[in-house]
């Protein structure tokens, strides 16, 4: 699994900064790149061949129900922040995870610009760059790094203001996580619908690391189910987590969550 990882970033940095082909998605509208779809191929072949009998669930690869009769699944992102990635910026990552009965027992994010590669397996603890890693200490929003969309925190919606945090924008919701995980940041937060693909790998990471990883209002993520959608993401250290949660899940998002 890391060895493909290692191969797929190896691909996708053929791409980066070079003038390669761009388009959206005809369901979603949604930024696709030619890096995009040559790493999920790579990875496809290597993790297929490898274990042809696990289940596979991938952005870039038209779903196959036949992953729900599956105990083991690949989720996969082949670049997670590939906005970030067409511009030249190194805020994207390489995401892989197993996932075993709904849960992940192993995860990769590899961001191949930046030489940042995290792993984690259940039980075993979090590494970066084969280094143990620990979700900080913090404790208080006021002055905490915050790895999320800035103008979410202005919207006129809340009751109260947010006291002043150091924001991390960061276009891969992976990468966000991962931050977390290795005390880069203190928390992440979205209040929009991510995918399977987005959080399986950044979960076990964050969680073997020592962070909490819910939906805003305190739901355990469960992965290779029907729908692979949630409805938006808390991570942070145990500290942190119950001063976001306070202000955060008691919200009803659009849709009924």
């Amino acid at each position: 699994m890391k060895q493909a990882v290692r191969e797929a970033g190896a691909v996708a940095m053929r791409f980066f900064l070079t003038d390669h082909k761009q388009w959206s998605k005809a369901h979603d509208n949604t930024p696709v790149t030619e890096a995009d779809i040559e790493v999920n191929e790579l990875l496809h072949e290597r993790l297929g061949k490898a274990r042809p009998s696990y289940g596979w669930l991938s952005e870039e690869t038209e779903d196959d129900s036949s992953r729900l009769t599956q105990d083991r699944v690949w989720v996969v992102d082949p670049i997670d922040g590939t906005r970030a990635f067409a511009k030249g910026k190194p805020h994207f990552v390489i995401s892989v995870a197993l996932v075993e009965e709904g849960r992940p027992v192993l995860g990769v994010l590899f961001n191949p610009a930046t030489d940042e590669f995290f792993e984690a397996q259940a039980g075993r603890g979090a590494l970066l760059n084969g280094a143990p890693i620990h979700v900080s200490g913090a404790s208080t929003i006021e002055g905490c790094r915050m790895a999320a969309f800035a103008p979410m925190f202005k919207h006129p919606a809340w009751r109260e203001p947010w006291p002043e945090m150091d924001i991390l924008e960061r276009n891969s919701v992976a990468y966000r996580i991962a931050l977390v995980a290795s005390g880069a940041a203190d928390a992440a937060l979205a209040l929009n619908g991510k995918s399977d693909w987005d959080l399986a790998a950044a979960d076990i990471i964050l969680h073997e690391a020592g962070g909490r990883m819910t939906t805003h209002d305190g739901a355990t993520f469960y992965y290779n189910r029907h729908s692979t959608r949630h409805p938006s993401l808390l991570a942070a250290g145990p500290a942190l987590y119950p001063a976001i949660f306070a202000k955060v899940g008691a919200i009803r998002l659009p849709g009924g969550r």
